[in-house]
């Protein structure tokens, strides 16, 4: 039997990423390239490695045989540049932090100055990360840190050799622009969207959280646009497109944003911290891991959505005694 062994990459890329988009976006082609490879793999092999379904690419179970068998040589390939970079480096050195563009922005960006200060020697390299932007549970695939050192994900892999840990809590809330609100009326309970228009979530998402919130609020509304990026749900509701979800991280700071529900309806979702378990061990790679704790720690209110509340406390009118 004839094999490209460079299919095998293609193939892992799919099963790591769970749709040919994202595989093509991380090797850097097209999806048509990335289905050719697959298609070519599994004409290989003579069996079919993927389920074609609409939320995307599930693994069958000769898919997840060869997973199994790619997992030990993947893992210690992808390993090795960074394994000879950080060999002696002590606490200097580059650590990759992989994260989605809106906690990129929001939870870390505001914190590296303190963070270049106290690590003069430490170069953070900051990864946007497509899996963290995705509200589904991560893949089943034993090297889902392929490439990065530390990533923060608003969901939990279900495999792998990591160090892992829950450091919070991502609320969401619903929100709207005033123009929409004044024109369409501002719901007091769920049954008050009916005949409103709604920002949402792609289908295929995995229904956690306010996804799930979401998809009953859009039996008795009008889906306008979806979409996964909470920028551009953010950006569809200032242009008056309708009620949408948002982390109440990022929506709740937004002057031309207002909170209609809170995450007492819409719900949370976890924010878990990972690191390989070898790396999780050297000077560097720990520094960058305490500093995403603290990070969390100092913006916990925001994330949890209770500075909205905190605001609205400090601007209420005292009683007269």
């Amino acid at each position: 039997m004839s094999m490209d062994w460079d299919d095998l990459r293609y193939f892992l890329a799919v099963a790591g990423a769970g749709s040919l988009s994202g595989a093509a976006q991380q090797l850097g082609v097209n999806t048509t390239t990335v289905l050719r490879r697959v298609a070519s793999l599994e004409d290989d092999l003579g069996a079919r490695l993927f389920e074609r379904e609409r939320t995307g690419y599930r693994l069958t179970a000769a898919g997840e045989k060869l997973v199994e068998a790619l997992e030990p040589v993947d893992r210690r390939l992808s390993a090795l540049p960074r394994d000879f970079a950080v060999s002696g480096s002590g606490s200097e050195g580059t650590v990759r932090l992989a994260a989605s563009e809106m906690l990129a922005a929001t939870l870390i960006a505001p914190e590296l100055p303190s963070f270049r200060a106290a690590h003069p020697g430490l170069e953070l390299e900051l990864v946007d990360d497509p899996r963290g932007a995705s509200l589904g549970a991560a893949p089943r695939i034993g090297n889902p840190l392929r490439d990065v050192d530390v990533a923060l994900r608003a969901a939990r892999p279900t495999q792998g050799d990591m160090l892992m840990r829950k450091v919070g809590d991502m609320a969401y809330g619903l929100y709207a622009s005033s123009a929409y609100l004044a024109e369409k009326g501002r719901p007091e309970q769920m049954s008050d969207l009916a005949g409103h228009d709604i920002i949402g979530f792609p289908r295929g998402e995995t229904p956690l959280g306010p996804v799930w919130w979401m998809s009953r609020a859009e039996k008795s509304s009008s889906v306008t646009v979806r979409s996964w990026s909470a920028a551009a749900r953010a950006e569809a509701a200032r242009r008056n497109l309708g009620l949408t979800a948002l982390p109440c991280l990022i929506a709740d700071r937004d002057p031309t944003l207002e909170r209609v529900f809170g995450p007492d309806l819409l719900g949370a979702l976890e924010l878990w911290l990972m690191a390989r378990n070898d790396l999780a061990q050297l000077a560097h790679v720990r520094a960058v891991m305490e500093f995403i704790v603290e990070a969390v720690k100092r913006h916990r209110a925001a994330l949890e959505g209770r500075s909205h509340e905190i605001t609205e406390l400090a601007l209420k009118p005292l009683k007269s005694p």
